[in-house]
């Protein structure tokens, strides 16, 4: 095997971004080109999305919900370009926060990452329960919590398995960046080979045509606009997945070359997603044995691999998955911590000084990453007795991501058409395609945000016990959330906002003026 080249060093190019901002460079670049693709592709990760979701789509839909994947792809690449540009122009920790900043204002800069914080924080807790739905299919001796048929058994039991995970990756980020790329680049190429082998043994397989994403089972009937009513509820298994791309910029001052590498990183991991997952999903479809089983509403992929694969093939599949889980939760706390230092950075956040703070010795900021980590857990503990509550908060932590890319896409339409927006000169850029792709972006943006919070019953109080505040939880928490956090904003912490005298950058002295020349005395 050849070796591997060695990463260049950075160069001070690299940090010219950053003197725009007014900060002084800290995180250590040591990320390359493949590194930034892998965070961004991680945090959308294929196999956890898919695998967690599926049941969800299939149950809502029929195998006619498959049209969602594209119908999201095509929404989600219009919002994956205009953050191409934007991570060409300011390739800086934080995306979303400073992304809405600069277009927009301070104000809008803070409630993006605002609810982009509060959303990632829940994503990390949703993400890792991921592991109850297909470590019990492995082996029943990962069933810690009774046998899975007691009443809570299998969310109390989920909670312990998620509990582990999010320790490891509070560890793991709390040891830097290096060390956290690693596991994430190799557990990303570990997930690429697997995805591909799966789609190779799903295609040997499949026992009907490509016609089965016509069939709608009948999921249409009782719901008040037929089959579109239930195809809508069917959708937010996509958007629930193709999300995550701004990791490869938000990861920017720890990334070499970061205003070119993060555009390509940003659009290649949402092209990869959109087709790799797109192949799992229909193959699926054509190769299970039987479309009418009821195990594809309640287990998923999960119950398809092993129905396909058999249980060897199919068990090593799923450890595969496992894998996927454990990146994904890994980039989704990482992106998180690189929000919270930039916010803090900034004097926006309570203690900034302190969760700003970078470790000297691992050179990235822990506080953050441990508050992150405790604060996931504390989420997690709702699921142990009210599994449909924290059903609720996760679908609306998915609302609050779609709200934060919102806040960064409308303020960029405004700057469009106001002239004031100015793509980075001889970067990524959309040049006269740009005004109508952040049209399509914006108008996109909206119409999902209120596909996801609508009060359906299907979506957020699917089962007894019935509540009205849970079936409106969604508008209530985004509300709450939104409304209290930008309050508390407003009288307390603008009046203090300000880059921190310690991130602050230094600026270049002026040089000296010459000395003159000593004066010749002549004698007289």
């Amino acid at each position: 095997m050849a070796a591997t080249a060695p990463t260049p060093p950075p160069t001070p190019g690299d940090d010219a971004e950053l003197t725009e901002f007014g900060y002084r460079p800290e995180l250590k670049r040591t990320l390359g080109n493949f590194h930034t693709f892998a965070a961004g592709i991680s945090y959308i990760s294929i196999l956890t999305g898919t695998f967690q979701l599926f049941y969800f789509g299939y149950a809502s839909g029929g195998p006619a919900y498959w049209w969602s994947w594209p119908m999201v792809f095509a929404g989600q690449f219009m919002v994956a370009l205009c953050f191409a540009e934007l991570a060409a122009r300011y390739p800086v920790a934080g995306s979303i926060y400073n992304w809405a900043k600069k277009v927009g204002n301070g104000h809008v800069g803070w409630l993006a990452g605002w609810m982009m914080l509060i959303a990632s924080v829940v994503s990390i807790a949703a993400v890792a329960l991921a592991y109850q739905l297909t470590l019990p299919q492995i082996s029943s001796v990962f069933q810690f919590v009774g046998d899975g048929t007691g009443t809570y058994d299998v969310a109390t039991n989920a909670v312990v398995l998620a509990a582990g995970l999010i320790l490891f990756t509070t560890v793991v980020n709390a040891f830097g960046v290096k060390l956290m790329a690693r596991i994430n680049t190799a557990g990303v190429f570990l997930e690429l080979i697997a995805t591909v082998v799966l789609i190779v043994l799903l295609a040997v397989n499949v026992v009907r045509g490509p016609q089965v994403v016509t069939e709608t089972a009948g999921t249409g009937s009782g719901q008040s606009f037929g089959y579109l009513g239930a195809f809508l509820i069917a959708s937010l298994a996509s958007a629930y997945v193709m999300y995550g791309f701004d990791t490869a910029a938000s990861l920017g001052e720890e990334s070499l070359d970061p205003s070119r590498n993060a555009p390509r990183a940003i659009i290649r991991a949402i092209v990869a997603s959109f087709v790799l997952g797109g192949l799992i999903l229909i193959l699926a479809l054509m190769s299970v044995s039987n479309l009418r089983g009821e195990k594809l509403s309640t287990d998923g992929l999960q119950y398809v691999v092993l129905d396909v694969l058999g249980p060897t093939a199919g068990k090593a599949m799923l450890w595969c998955v496992l894998i996927a889980v454990t990146v994904c939760a890994l980039a989704v706390h990482t992106a998180a911590v690189r929000l919270a230092f930039a916010m803090a950075r900034d004097n926006n956040l309570p203690a900034s000084s302190r969760i700003a703070k970078v470790s000297p010795r691992f050179g990235t900021p822990i506080l953050p990453t441990v508050i992150i980590g405790v604060l996931a857990l504390a989420i997690l503990l709702v699921n142990i007795r009210q599994p449909q509550i924290f059903t609720v908060v996760t679908s609306i932590g998915i609302v609050m991501i779609y709200v934060a890319y919102l806040l960064v896409t409308l303020p960029m339409l405004v700057a469009r058409l106001r002239g004031r927006w100015q793509p980075a000169d001889g970067r990524f850029s959309l040049g006269r395609w740009g005004l109508p792709v952040n049209i399509l972006a914006v108008l996109w943006g909206g119409a999902m945000t209120l596909n996801l919070i609508w009060p359906r019953a299907a979506v957020y109080n699917a089962a007894e016990p019935y509540h009205w505040y849970l079936r409106w939880g969604a508008v209530l928490f985004v509300g709450v959330t939104a409304l209290g956090g930008f309050t508390y904003y407003w009288f307390v912490q603008r009046h203090c906002t300000g880059v921190l005298a310690e991130h602050a950058a230094v600026a270049p002295r002026e040089p000296a003026a010459p000395k003159a020349a000593p004066k010749e005395v002549t004698p007289s």
